[in-house]
């Protein structure tokens, strides 16, 4: 059944508002109580609502958009040429897909529909319309295409920090040994087949975050203000193949260090084979990113949506060098000095015990 999802009337004098922001997207599950949009009046930024469990199935605005009060800008169930099918709806869910990107054979998104998009590479085929909009100010000889659901998530993530973050990145030299020893003795300790020290970092990573003012977020509106997340959703990068992951293991300050380390091992042997849920890649509160895997000594990362700290670890130099530990924060949440703080005391694993 279809619910329709309303702008309601915040304040007499607004018959037009303002949509800010849209926390979901095609295929969400949403519950009742979620949050769905937020529109901006000439008073306050409001929010509004779910009023039943469901799923997402259109957005019919855009943020910035102009919306009259009563107006529906989303439905649950789409009408027209943007239906599409519960088998469809649970093939979107479980490839991180948006169903305007899936090209349909009919009036309605199949399932089918949606398995060929997905054979082919999760390349729309080019139209000859679209080939002959080649923006003027491009090389001769370019081919449009529309981006692939990783290549989506890269653009939504550099863009928020164009748009919202005020990025500044520092680093520190570091002693890498007496991690790599408490890795070593965490691995023989449980009969590792693999070394555990990024995860061991990464949740090291999760102790200090709250502390150090790094677990939050500025929400920006008529009245801004600072958000601090309740728990800490660690996000941590993943390359499978030509895609680049950022994986979230949920609820990680919940967890001591071996469920920890088992849980975001599970997330990268599904990264690895393309199984990762929308839900597992969502909902960032604080990064952790690598490249040792490739002997780079030093990169700046980007920030995740909605966060103030993505932290950046590195492979040491051969010739006996310090190690370098960085990271790229949002300096709109944290100064400098919290920044460094923290950096200082990730640099060490924790004492036994503590």
């Amino acid at each position: 059944m279809a619910i329709p999802i309303p702008i309601p009337r915040v304040n007499n004098n607004d018959d037009v508002v303002k949509v800010v922001r849209i926390p979901v997207d095609v295929g969400d599950a949403v519950h009742a109580g979620d949050l769905v949009f937020e529109v901006e009046t000439e008073k306050a930024v409001v929010g509004i609502e779910a009023e039943e469990d469901g799923y997402v199935l259109a957005i019919r605005c855009a943020i910035g958009d102009a919306v009259q009060v009563g107006a529906v800008p989303s439905e649950e169930t789409p009408a027209g040429d943007t239906a599409v099918t519960a088998k469809a709806l649970l093939l979107l869910r479980a490839h991180n897909l948006n169903a305007n990107a899936v090209p349909r054979s009919g009036p309605r998104l199949t399932a089918a529909d949606v398995e060929a998009f997905i054979v082919s590479g999760g390349e729309a085929p080019a139209s000859e319309e679209r080939a002959n909009t080649i923006p003027s100010n491009l090389p001769a000889g370019a081919a449009m295409r529309p981006l692939t659901p990783p290549e989506r998530g890269l653009l939504s993530t550099v863009s928020w920090q164009r748009d919202h973050a005020v990025p500044s990145y520092l680093e520190i030299d570091y002693d890498p040994k007496p991690w790599e020893e408490y890795a070593a003795a965490f691995a023989k300790e449980r009969r590792l087949l693999f070394s555990p020290l990024l995860s061991l970092i990464a949740h090291r990573l999760v102790q200090l975050a709250p502390a150090h003012n790094a677990n939050g977020t500025i929400v920006e509106g008529a009245e801004p203000s600072r958000a601090t997340y309740h728990h800490v959703n660690l996000g941590f990068t993943v390359q499978a193949g030509e895609n680049l992951y950022l994986c979230v293991v949920d609820l990680a300050d919940t967890l001591d260090e071996a469920a920890f380390v088992a849980r975001l091992g599970e997330l990268q042997r599904r990264a690895a084979a393309r199984k990762l849920a929308p839900v597992e890649t969502r909902g960032t509160t604080v990064g952790f990113t690598s490249m040792a895997r490739w002997g780079v000594r030093r990169h700046v990362p980007v920030l995740p949506p909605n966060t103030a700290l993505m932290v950046a670890h590195s492979a040491p130099p051969p010739d006996g060098r310090p190690a370098v530990l960085g990271a790229t924060y949002d300096h709109r949440v944290l100064t400098g000095f919290d920044a460094a703080r923290l950096l200082q005391k990730l640099a060490n694993p924790p004492k036994q015990g503590a």
